[in-house]
């Protein structure tokens, strides 16, 4: 897919990986709507993006409030045009032993983490599907691939992120629309702020370590569906 005049969505957009990739897109010509909670960061974003090639439309946005969601792609579409690419990237977590976690803290990561995936997709594949043109890249986790202590919310959502993918991958993949998931290690971002992890910050993952492979991954030839990537630490000793 040529890249450049494209139109794509990026999810959680203000900080961490979401900023890098969608820098990296605007840097390749790459019209970005980029969404996240926190106005005062998606405010931040522009004021770095400016002189880029790319246009860039910013929002917040709960990915788990459908109608802001909702809306927010439609200002997409009206402003830059039909969606390409997308990047479902929001998430956080909440990092506690089971007996200590409340309810609402799980709920909150499974409303942002899965609901919010799987509206992310809903809203925007059925026109790259009409189109018969678009790729969609979900951010997950290696804890969706595997479980740990305090990870009963956040790897649960992560798990089931890849059957959302997965099941999302087989049902569109005969419309030329590719479905892929990348699921990063430790990475250096805001993600481990305030939680009880503290990993070697030298050598873990960068968010341009990560933003990286995924451009690597859209520019795959269209034949080709790097439909799992991960990505780890060469080495976090």
């Amino acid at each position: 897919m040529e890249f450049k005049g494209k139109n794509a969505l990026v999810t959680g957009a203000s900080s961490g990986i979401g900023r890098e990739i969608t820098l990296a897109l605007l840097r390749t010509g790459v019209n970005v709507a980029a969404c996240a909670r926190s106005q005062y960061r998606l405010e931040e974003l522009r004021e770095s993006a400016a002189g880029l090639e790319g246009t860039l439309v910013i929002g917040g946005v709960d990915v788990s409030d459908e109608d802001q969601l909702h809306a927010f792609v439609e200002k997409a579409r009206m402003v830059l045009g039909p969606l390409s690419i997308v990047i479902a990237n929001a998430g956080f977590g909440v990092f506690k032993p089971l007996m200590e976690m409340k309810t609402e803290e799980f709920d909150q990561v499974m409303a942002t983490n899965v609901r919010g995936v799987w509206l992310t997709a809903r809203e925007t594949v059925p026109e790259m599907v009409a189109r018969e043109e678009g790729d969609i890249v979900i951010i997950s986790s290696l804890a969706g691939k595997n479980g740990f202590a305090t990870g009963t919310a956040y790897s649960a959502s992560k798990f089931a992120v890849r059957g959302i993918a997965q099941s999302l991958m087989h049902e569109i993949r005969q419309h030329n629309v590719r479905v892929i998931t990348v699921f990063p290690g430790s990475t250096d971002t805001r993600f481990f702020d305030g939680t009880p992890m503290s990993p070697n910050r030298e050598k873990i993952l960068t968010s341009e370590d990560v933003s990286d492979v995924v451009l690597q991954a859209l520019h795959s030839p269209r034949r080709a569906l790097p439909s799992e990537i991960d990505i780890r630490p060469a080495n976090p000793k």
